[in-house]
């Protein structure tokens, strides 16, 4: 077979329980549509090999790589505060995992590939628009600098999935940190398996906190890193305008990493009470409670791992709740320091917060565009005119009397012109991936089997700090419309 990777499988060897093995089922017509050449390169895997017809068989999961363990992992969830006791992977396996050029361990997964024991009357499938949907924004998050899962390979099936309409098949190649989520442990906590709750926990501290592998207090270490990594990334999220739409347990990673794209999207106009999602009918995930809601979900782990922190009660509740506090803290620091950033504050204060916090409030009254707003303020800190951010907002002379206040702090700093637009340049993206654009993107390939937009879009998000004059069309969000995602089983 032409296709290489050095799987080596660290989950398929825990207990069966963990997981369910998964033969392969040969599609009709499999076809590599886009490979992720730069990702392959990392992971030490010839490109090349991965564009054959051989690698479009495995990757569309009809048929096995050498080395190949096919399984579906199950996990748990709280599914909009409702408990689930068991998901799992209803329409992926992971193939195995490996160890890339810098020593990480990585899974390499399919999304779309058919049916799996977790299924739940589903049909184990994906189609070609949410496909492409993840590929594009998993990898503009990369770009942006957001810790992700990342997108290998995309394959077309060759057979229709059917949801509202007749749709073309797709499976895309998911590669992540792990697929070890909060809802994993929730399995083993809601079912009393104590012992598999602890070869879990000892696996997950084995692959992101190697530091407190064997130590005593491992449990808590491993509590108090995933409360650090989410504080990290909910921050970036928010410095972002970036939605996941919905942080269910079991769509709360323990690696860090931002997982599952389905109903995800970016405001436009500020707004913290911004709802995307079709489902989320009550506004559980808008934007703005995003950051509870990663402290809620850490609340739900720490449950689960008081067994295993302290025998004694007290104890235990104690560690859950420093981890809380930790989270609640470092998620504080991160966001107050992003947000300073994003005006050219890089060494801030309280009141330089507030300064950009009044920013924020005179976007939500004016209805004015996240992303350009920002970006727009290192035009101003060169010396530019204050028209061009101000017209896009309501008020306009609400953003100028903020922008007076604002020059007259970088002036107490005596920063420099040049500086201080790079510093703002860097901390605020010219591109993301705008909804609309995405949504054009996406209907061009689906429907016109015309993938040139959205490879020129890929392009232009892969350097989203750059000015890219030739690409302006991209940064634009065009006008003001309502906006749904969908989760894309």
């Amino acid at each position: 077979m032409g296709i290489a990777i050095p799987f080596d499988n660290s989950y398929a060897r825990l207990p069966q329980g963990f997981h369910a093995r998964v033969p392969p089922k040969r599609l009709a017509a499999p076809r590599i549509v886009k490979v992720n050449r730069a990702l392959a390169a990392e992971l030490g895997l010839d490109a090349s090999a991965l564009e054959s017809p051989e690698a479009a068989a495995v990757l569309s999961g009809g048929a096995a790589a050498p080395g190949s363990e096919p399984i579906a992992l199950v996990y748990a969830g709280h599914q909009f505060g409702q408990f689930v006791p068991r998901l799992g992977d209803g329409r992926a396996l992971l193939l195995g995992e490996v160890v890339d050029r810098a020593g990480a361990r990585r899974d390499i997964q399919l999304k779309g590939s058919g049916v799996t024991p977790y299924s739940r009357q589903g049909d184990g499938l994906a189609a070609l628009g949410p496909v492409l949907r993840e590929y594009l924004v998993s990898e503009a998050m990369n770009a942006l600098g957001v810790p992700t899962t990342r997108s290998l390979a995309i394959v077309a099936t060759g057979e229709s999935v059917y949801r509202e309409t007749e749709l073309p098949g797709a499976v895309l190649t998911r590669v992540a940190a792990s697929h070890i989520r909060v809802g994993t442990f929730q399995y083993f906590a809601a079912r009393g398996e104590t012992d598999n709750l602890r070869v879990l926990a000892d696996h997950a501290i084995t692959r992101h906190q190697p530091d407190a592998v064997g130590e005593p207090d491992r449990y808590r270490r491993l509590l108090e890193g995933v409360a650090r990594r989410q504080a990290a990334l909910i921050a970036r999220w928010m410095l972002l305008g970036f939605v996941h739409g919905v942080m269910n347990t079991d769509n709360m990673a323990v690696s860090g990493e931002t997982i599952d794209y389905g109903p995800c999207a970016f405001l436009d106009r500020y707004d913290p009470a911004t709802v995307f999602s079709s489902i989320d009918r009550g506004g559980r995930y808008a934007y703005g409670n995003q950051p509870a809601i990663g402290q809620w979900n850490l609340a739900r782990l720490a449950e689960c791992l008081l067994p295993l922190l302290s025998a004694v009660e007290a104890e235990a509740m104690e560690q859950a709740t420093g981890a809380l506090s930790l989270y609640a803290d470092e998620f504080n620091t991160a966001y107050r320091a992003g947000l300073r950033a994003k005006i050219g504050l890089t060494e801030g204060t309280d009141e330089d917060t507030a300064l950009a916090e009044d920013l924020l409030r005179r976007m939500q009254e004016g209805g004015a565009d996240f992303t350009a707003t920002f970006r727009g303020l290192s035009v101003l800190a060169g010396g530019g005119d204050t028209s061009a951010i101000s017209s896009g907002f309501r008020d306009a002379a609400a953003f100028d009397a903020w922008a007076q206040d604002w020059q007259a702090r970088l002036a107490r700093d005596g920063a420099d012109r040049r500086a201080s637009t790079d510093a703002i340049r860097r901390a605020n993206p010219a591109f993301i991936p705008r909804n609309q654009r995405v949504e054009e993107v996406i209907a061009a390939a689906v429907s016109d089997c015309d993938f040139a937009p959205f490879e020129a879009f890929l392009q232009v998000l892969s350097r989203p700090y750059d000015d890219q004059p030739d690409a302006g069309r991209w940064a634009d969000p065009g006008p003001p419309a309502p906006y749904r995602t969908f989760c894309g089983t």
